[in-house]
């Protein structure tokens, strides 16, 4: 009975959850920084991706498609559930880099 209730707890809580980003990675904290500051005042995100990010979804503008818990590693996916959709976040440090990360989705 118990487990029962723990996976629905699980499947509400957890497994429905999913969001969608978009980001630019590069390994630099200061380039972070400064092209955190060029969205802050309005330069497009998608073309900051396409120029700067290191990862390969800069080709589509740093777009990462749809996610849920788990799937990213968890500096990244707390700061996306920090984040409203439209909103970014401040720049987030992983083993990959530093991160700039927009929510453009949100699905519960």
């Amino acid at each position: 009975m118990l487990a029962k209730i723990v996976k629905n707890v699980y499947f509400y809580w957890g497994a429905m959850m999913e969001w969608r980003a978009s980001h630019i990675l590069v390994k630099d904290r200061a380039l972070a920084e400064d092209i955190l500051k060029k969205v802050k005042q309005g330069t497009q995100f998608e073309s900051l991706a396409r120029e700067f990010s290191s990862c390969p979804s800069k080709s589509s503008g740093g777009d990462l498609g749809w996610f849920g818990p788990g799937k990213m590693v968890a500096p990244f996916e707390s700061a996306v559930k920090r984040i409203s959709p439209g909103s970014v976040s401040d720049v987030v440090q992983t083993q990959f880099g530093y991160h700039i990360i927009k929510c453009t989705g949100r699905k519960e």
